[in-house]
C-alpha cells in the first residue's frame, strides 16, 4: 500500500458447505468447500474465521488445506442466530418466529451487535479476512453494510459456499461488491440450502 492510500478490510462471507440435519458437513458440502477453498487460494487471505458450529468448522478447516500457512480459527461472533425479531413479523415469517420471548430476541439481539462491532468495521492494516457462518449472519452483515432497516435481513438468503464479499474503509460506506456469488461451483451444487423454486 502506498503512502497516503488508506486500508482496506475485505471481508469474504460465505454460509458453511451443504449439511444434513444434524449439521453435519455431508460429501457434497465438502466438495463445494474444496471448491471454494481452490477459488479463495489465489487470494492473499490472512486468516479464516468461523462460526463454533460443526458445519462451519469442517468447511473452515477445508478452506485451510488451500490456504497453506493461514490461520484458522473460531469467532463465537459467527454462529448461527436470529439476529433480529421483528415486533410484527410479515404473514409468511409468523409461524417461524412464533415463540420467541423478549429473553431469546434480546440475546439474538446482542450477538448480531457483536458481530458486526467485531467484524463490520475498518482496521488499521489492509486485510482479507474469510469468515465461515451461517446465512442469517451473511443476510445481517449485508443488510447492516447497505444502511437498510433491521427486518430486510429477512428477504435475503444465500447458498452454500456462495461468496459475498464486503469492504470497509475509513471515510467512506461500507461497499458490497459480491453477494452469494455461486461461480466457483458446478451448476449441480448450487442452490443448496434453499427451498424449491426457479433459479436465475
Amino acid at each position: 500500500m502506498e503512502d497516503g492510500e488508506m486500508a482496506t478490510r475485505h471481508l469474504h462471507v460465505v454460509r458453511h458447505g451443504a449439511a444434513d440435519p444434524f449439521g453435519i458437513l455431508t460429501d457434497t458440502g465438502a466438495r463445494q468447500s474444496h471448491l471454494l477453498g481452490e477459488r479463495l487460494s489465489r487470494l492473499p487471505i490472512d486468516v479464516v474465521w468461523h462460526s463454533p458450529l460443526p458445519r462451519a468448522t469442517r468447511t473452515a478447516e477445508i478452506l485451510g488445506e488451500h490456504l497453506p500457512g493461514v490461520l484458522v480459527d473460531e469467532a463465537p461472533e459467527l454462529v448461527d442466530h436470529v439476529p433480529h425479531v421483528p415486533p410484527d413479523p410479515p404473514p409468511a415469517w409468523a409461524g417461524f418466529f412464533d415463540g420467541y420471548d423478549p429473553a431469546e430476541a434480546a440475546a439474538g439481539a446482542a450477538l448480531a451487535d457483536a458481530l458486526t462491532t467485531r467484524f463490520a468495521r475498518p482496521v488499521a492494516a489492509e486485510s482479507h479476512e474469510v469468515l465461515v457462518t451461517h446465512a442469517y449472519p451473511v443476510a445481517w452483515l449485508v443488510r447492516h453494510a447497505l444502511g437498510a432497516p433491521p427486518d430486510r435481513w429477512l428477504a435475503m438468503s444465500c447458498g452454500n459456499t456462495g461468496l459475498t464479499v464486503l469492504q470497509f474503509r475509513e471515510g467512506t460506506p461500507p461497499a458490497l461488491l459480491v453477494y452469494n456469488d455461486m461461480s466457483h461451483l458446478p451448476e449441480e451444487l448450487r442452490w443448496t440450502g434453499f427451498g424449491p423454486g426457479v433459479r436465475p
